[in-house]
């Protein structure tokens, strides 16, 4: 269930019959004018930024008179007016009170601080929240943010932000803000001071920005936020990576915050953390995230890792098999009794980089690209099956003359060996699945919750573009539909495996097994979905093992 998704970052506000009001928020003890303020409407999307030296003008002319307006700084006590009053200031100054500071002494011994680094350490790519002002000249305030958790009272050093790409031929001006949590949302900004940093692209390391806050003295226990936001229209695109199935949040100027379930921003910082510190857990990772996606972890390196190496991109071995609406790809490696591997949704060969190479010793692998996927091609309008994809299978096994073969499937590959050996159960020898699902509802329900939400918006948005991920994002909603009674008829073996923090529910892999006379179960201790990643040595064991080899 890999989803490889690129995601976009776009922020917008109304502006119809003009009512600009305009003015310059300035310091009251310091008679000083205050840069980059955020002046905005509470629970709107509407508002602006002061320029560089405290002047604005914004639109007020559709909002109603006792809204309110909010004005908030780092540093400043918020200001708070109705629209109907904040109108009277407009070409007047607007006085800000600087915060008092309550400086806390932290008495702590240095041996008693251990290092410690938290969040999304991801640089991928594929997956990236995509921040193009081009897109939308008049308002570009967006806000992201990504939840942490300090178990232990612990201080930030650095807070480091993965950059998959930076083009713009002027500094890219970015404000930095750590919230308090409230109801699993961010709420109050509690830096004493802002942290507003203009990024060039030679600031950038290795896809990374560091950026120092060790002196700032920013200690932080339970639920916080780090967001970052963009402060300044700029010519360019900046791309920052994003980890799949974690949730990160996002609002709209001072509008609602939101959970993006898709993926998160690659936020992650650098603490020292208080070891003998008072704490309710023994979990010291310091990421917060109960969401469902939570379940499946970050697997970036591992996608990337599998672009280095031949597999899904071999021109030696690989061939097509040209079938109606679709040329079916497929590698072949090694010699001996026929193995099948089919990838999960969205994925490819490339997936199986680490079985490939150990489990081809001793058999002839053949591994496949499912049609719609990898570099399969499918040129049909219909809605896909697994019983399709199953029916691909069987034609590339006639092709080869295989006779009977075993079956390794992971995820929607695990679902399409069940159809295969419901369908054409004189061709299957062996069955491996990890992480299958029988049907729709073994699959967390958050998780599917969060799939049909993508649906409708997809549906809503029309892009011819998005016809064949949105096909594979149906396939997993409504696909497959194999009862008890079908199960019951498998008559081969079938070795079943799954994590015990699976996406799939465990009393529905538990099912699978139970249901299909001659299966075996296997749950992996410690993992998640994403198994042949993660935990590749153990299943290529426990699949030679299975089939009968050592």
């Amino acid at each position: 269930m890999k989803k490889h998704n690129t995601l976009f970052f776009l922020l917008a506000a109304s502006a119809f019959n003009a009512q600009i009001i305009s003015g310059t928020i300035i310091s009251k003890n310091e008679n000083q004018p205050i840069p980059y303020v955020k002046i905005g409407i509470d629970k709107e999307n509407v508002g602006v930024i002061s320029d560089g030296k405290g002047n604005f003008s914004i639109d007020l002319s559709t909002l109603a008179p006792q809204k309110k307006v909010i004005i908030e700084v780092p540093g400043y006590e918020m200001y708070t007016e109705t629209v109907e009053d904040f109108k009277k200031h407009d070409l007047q100054k607007i006085f800000l009170k600087e915060k008092i500071r309550n400086i806390k002494e932290i008495a702590i011994k240095p041996k008693k601080l251990v290092d410690k680094n938290w969040g999304v350490n991801t640089k991928t790519k594929s997956v990236l929240y995509s921040v193009n002002p081009g897109l939308n000249k008049d308002n570009f305030l967006g806000e992201t943010a990504l939840e942490f958790n300090a178990k232990k009272r612990s201080k930030i050093k650095n807070i480091n932000l993965n950059i998959a790409s930076y083009t713009s031929s002027q500094p890219v001006l970015m404000r930095y803000s750590i919230y308090s949590e409230k109801n699993g949302f961010p709420d109050k900004n509690i830096l004493d001071e802002e942290i507003t940093v203009e990024l060039t692209e030679d600031m950038i390391k290795d896809g990374t920005y560091t950026l120092d806050v060790n002196d700032r003295n920013i200690w932080v226990q339970g639920k916080f936020f780090v967001g970052i936001q963009f402060l300044k229209d700029f010519e360019g695109t900046v791309k920052i990576s994003a980890a799949l199935f974690r949730t990160g949040f996002i609002r709209e100027f001072y509008g609602d915050w939101k959970k993006m379930t898709i993926a998160a921003p690659a936020i992650n910082i650098d603490v020292k953390m208080d070891k003998n510190g008072n704490s309710n857990t023994e979990e010291e990772d310091g990421f917060s995230d109960d969401s469902a996606e939570a379940m499946m972890s970050d697997v970036s390196k591992y996608v990337q890792a599998s672009e280095h190496t031949i597999y899904g991109q071999n021109a030696t071995v690989g061939k097509y098999l040209k079938l109606q609406d679709t040329d079916l790809y497929y590698e072949t490696y090694g010699e001996g009794e026929p193995l099948i591997l089919l990838h999960g949704n969205s994925g490819s060969i490339k997936d199986y980089y680490q079985q490939i190479p150990v489990l081809s010793r001793q058999y002839k692998v053949i591994a496949i690209d499912t049609r719609g996927q990898g570099k399969s091609i499918d040129s049909s309008k219909k809605d896909f099956t697994y019983k399709m994809f199953a029916d691909d299978v069987k034609a590339l096994a006639d092709k080869l003359n295989l006779g009977k073969v075993n079956i390794a499937g992971w995820s929607d590959g695990g679902n399409t060996g069940l159809e295969f050996a419901l369908k054409y159960p004189e061709r299957l020898n062996k069955l491996i699945t990890i992480g299958a699902n029988a049907f729709p509802d073994g699959v967390d329900d958050k998780l599917t919750d969060h799939f049909g939400n993508k649906m409708l918006v997809m549906k809503e948005l029309k892009d011819p573009k998005k016809f064949n991920e949105q096909r594979l994002l149906k396939i997993m909603l409504t696909q497959p539909r194999i009862g008890k009674k079908d199960l019951n008829k498998i008559g081969s073996k079938v070795l079943v495996i799954a994590g015990d923090k699976d996406v799939i529910k465990p009393e529905h892999t538990e099912l699978i097994a139970k249901e299909i006379p001659n299966a075996e179960l296997k749950i992996y201790n410690n993992a998640t979905h994403m198994i042949p990643f993660e935990n590749a040595d153990q299943l290529n064991t426990d699949i030679l093992s299975f089939l009968g080899k050592k």
